[in-house]
């Protein structure tokens, strides 16, 4: 996925509506928390404060969803760490790793054809 449907992918799941892409500012949409007002979409896919955001508001939605994040960031982080992926590493993961696991955490993964 390229960083802009990742990034529209983890807005949609984190309750935002309305998501364009506008040729000056990148994707915008409505978030339930600005009253209507369209706003720049998060750099999910290169923010880890973003990610840690919507992580955190999956982890409201469904606790148990937390477990299976985790088991997605350790299948992503183990080519290039090894088969002894650490929670040390699990820290160390990138934006976009976790935006990644984020994403098939919750079935909305789409491989690259």
């Amino acid at each position: 996925m390229t960083d802009e449907q990742i990034n529209a992918a983890i807005a949609e799941a984190c309750g935002w509506t309305d998501i364009v892409h506008h040729p000056d500012f990148g994707l915008i949409g409505i978030d339930s928390s600005t009253h209507g007002l369209r706003t720049c979409v998060p750099y999910y896919a290169s923010d880890r404060n973003a990610m840690h955001e919507a992580e955190q508001e999956q982890w409201r939605k469904s606790h148990n969803s937390r477990y299976v994040f985790l088991y997605e960031l350790n299948k992503i982080l183990r080519p290039t760490v090894g088969n002894r992926v650490e929670y040390i590493h699990l820290l160390d993961a990138t934006a976009r790793q976790r935006a990644e696991a984020f994403l098939k955490t919750i079935g909305k993964w789409k491989e690259v054809e």
